[in-house]
């Protein structure tokens, strides 16, 4: 059974002052991965610090990497789970089709479509400066924003079920991204979120 299909070739979806691939599905046995994913992940409820006030999200998180990495984003103190050989095999394909390499992934679960992400920037003090981010989706297509911080230009694609998307360069100093909500019918989404942590 084949697992991966081969990437289109990635166009830059920015106008400038950064860099956003997109090379469309590359992940074949979605609805196998998606529930395994589901099953096996360690998925808790996100956490922020937001104007001194502590809240919890709907969303639900984990954190994955070569070893048990401290990340702190919103306030909060994460602490990485070492990979399962699943995650590690995504990675791989991810690593084969971006050239780049990633040592940690943040992956996001996304009950329904009133679950989104608000806008903002990756630019966390433990991350690479400007470094690759990788995007890979299971589940519902949703609709991905991104909007420059001066010019406020604004670009949106739909991520499919089983898509790659690419984050990179000064893609972080200059855009902020979201994932709107919407009233849509949408089913559940799992987002997976490659990342290289420096400052450890």
């Amino acid at each position: 059974m084949k697992l991966f299909n081969p990437a289109q070739p990635a166009q830059n979806l920015l106008p400038y002052d950064g860099t956003v691939n997109y090379y469309g599905v590359v992940i074949e046995q979605t609805d196998r991965l998606y529930e395994s994913l589901l099953t096996n992940i360690s998925w808790k409820n996100d956490e922020a610090v937001i104007f001194g006030k502590y809240m919890q999200t709907k969303r639900k998180v984990a954190w994955y990497g070569d070893k048990a990495f401290e990340y702190r984003y919103s306030g909060i103190l994460k602490i990485a789970h070492l990979w399962t050989e699943e995650l590690l095999t995504l990675k791989q394909k991810v690593e084969s089709v971006s050239g780049e390499s990633f040592n940690s992934c943040l992956l996001n679960l996304y009950h329904d479509g009133s679950e989104g992400m608000a806008w903002h920037s990756d630019g966390e003090k433990d991350l690479k400066k400007d470094g690759a981010i990788a995007s890979l989706t299971f589940g519902a297509e949703r609709k991905f924003s991104f909007k420059h911080k001066t010019s406020k230009e604004r670009v949106d694609i739909t991520l499919e079920n089983g898509s790659l998307l690419i984050m990179k360069g000064t893609t972080q100093s200059h855009w902020m991204h979201r994932l709107p909500p919407t009233k849509a019918q949408h089913g559940p989404r799992i987002n997976l979120t490659f990342r290289t942590i420096e400052n450890h």
